[in-house]
């Protein structure tokens, strides 16, 4: 389900098979992720790349993964990002939480 690879020092987290990040699988979704933080200072994509649709605890799951990430002083950028799921972040104000960028490329050269 959750595809890790890992290009340089930057880990990039995308959902295999899935287009949807929901109640089905937000909580394995969120173990698996959080997981990855398992040193400080990491570096993590999540690429959202053919999610078309997230509920409310695919949110909460995102959240979850981001204070995991701030808890560990990591950094963590969400990119690829749909235009339907788009409306739902901004509907939710979450663009203000999240480091959100177009594509992969664009979250790399953004790391310090």
């Amino acid at each position: 389900m959750v595809k890790v690879e890992k290009l340089n020092d930057v880990l990039i987290v995308s959902l295999e098979a899935e287009n949807k990040l929901n109640a089905a699988i937000s909580q394995k979704f969120k173990v698996e992720v959080a997981k990855l933080f398992d040193q400080p200072d990491m570096k993590l994509i999540i690429d959202l790349g053919g999610v078309d649709y997230i509920d409310s605890s695919g949110f909460g799951s995102l959240l979850s993964v981001l204070r995991a990430a701030k808890g560990n002083n990591a950094q963590l950028k969400l990119c690829n990002i749909s235009h339907e799921v788009m409306a739902l972040v901004q509907l939710l104000q979450l663009q203000t939480v999240f480091d959100i960028r177009n594509s992969i490329e664009d979250c790399l050269k953004s790391f310090a």
